[in-house]
């Protein structure tokens, strides 16, 4: 446990250092916007430096900021841990960006874009594979989406979208174009690290059903079925949980499994959707 927990930590410190290195290499200098709050903390700071001419805070403290009441609203309706970890992963990124000089590498926009969103797409997709996320909008958007029982990833693409519109305004259309490439080919690194589905569907089978069930529950808010099965080689019975969980837990969901049972089969399949009645109620 132990072992599991300093890697998880050591994981986002890496995660971090390769977002901060994405904007304080890449995006900041080309004016190219990263995703969610950390895109939103671009925007403030290009708004108060340039525009305002105060020189209020860098995209680093504004980042910290808002995931402060962030991180208290997902203390109390996400999970702890998770929370934690995501908090822990926004300080971090924090201070890296404040450490880490900004410098400009190439002059070249699209070399800024599709590099910065790469190393941002690795640093983002490996804290989610080890049970964490970047914090702010990622937080936002697993709320609302158990508050109106829609895709997180609606959410996200709103929040995306007016990061786009609002670069394209406070400088050149094409730096919103620019910002669209960055997003783009993030996602599809953090498609191919972690997994493109938002939700998907475990089955474990295990003879300890009662003890997995309550450590899954006391874990994360979600319904399980649980079916008798035999094993075809040995004959054994055993019981087969079968839940449907999100992308943000699949971290969570292992570590118990390894736990609780460590000789326990388990299939993740991917889920391209559910319909009818998704989340369980406290």
């Amino acid at each position: 446990m132990f072992l599991m927990e300093t890697k998880r930590i050591a994981i986002v410190f890496i995660g971090a250092i390769l977002n901060a290195i994405a904007l304080n290499f890449f995006f900041i200098s080309a004016h190219v916007y990263a995703s969610g709050f950390t895109g939103i903390s671009q925007i403030l700071a290009t708004v108060f430096s340039e525009y305002l001419g105060i020189q209020l805070a860098s995209t680093g403290i504004i980042l910290f900021i808002l995931n402060i009441p962030v991180a208290i609203l997902g203390w109390l309706m996400v999970g702890k841990g998770f929370t934690i970890y995501s908090f822990l992963s926004v300080l971090a990124t924090s201070i890296f960006l404040e450490v880490l000089p900004i410098v400009t590498l190439s002059e070249d926009i699209m070399l800024n874009a599709v590099f910065g969103g790469v190393i941002a797409g690795v640093g983002i997709g490996i804290t989610l594979k080890w049970g964490a996320s970047t914090g702010g909008s990622d937080i936002i958007a697993m709320i609302l989406s158990r508050l109106k029982d829609k895709p997180i990833g609606s959410y996200l693409m709103l929040i995306n979208g007016l990061i786009i519109v609002i670069a394209g305004l406070l400088n050149e259309p094409e730096n919103a174009l620019y910002t669209l490439v960055g997003l783009y080919v993030s996602t599809r690194v953090i498609d191919g690290i972690h997994t493109r589905h938002e939700k998907v569907t475990a089955m474990i089978v295990t003879k300890k059903a009662d003890e997995l069930q309550q450590a899954i529950h006391d874990t994360m808010v979600r319904g399980i079925t649980i079916l008798p099965v035999k094993g075809a080689y040995t004959k054994e019975d055993k019981h087969m949980l079968y839940l449907v969980i999100t992308r943000y837990e699949l971290y969570d969901l292992e570590r118990i499994i390894h736990e609780v049972d460590e000789n326990a089969f388990t299939n993740v399949i991917e889920t391209a959707g559910v319909y009818g009645f998704f989340r369980k109620n406290e």
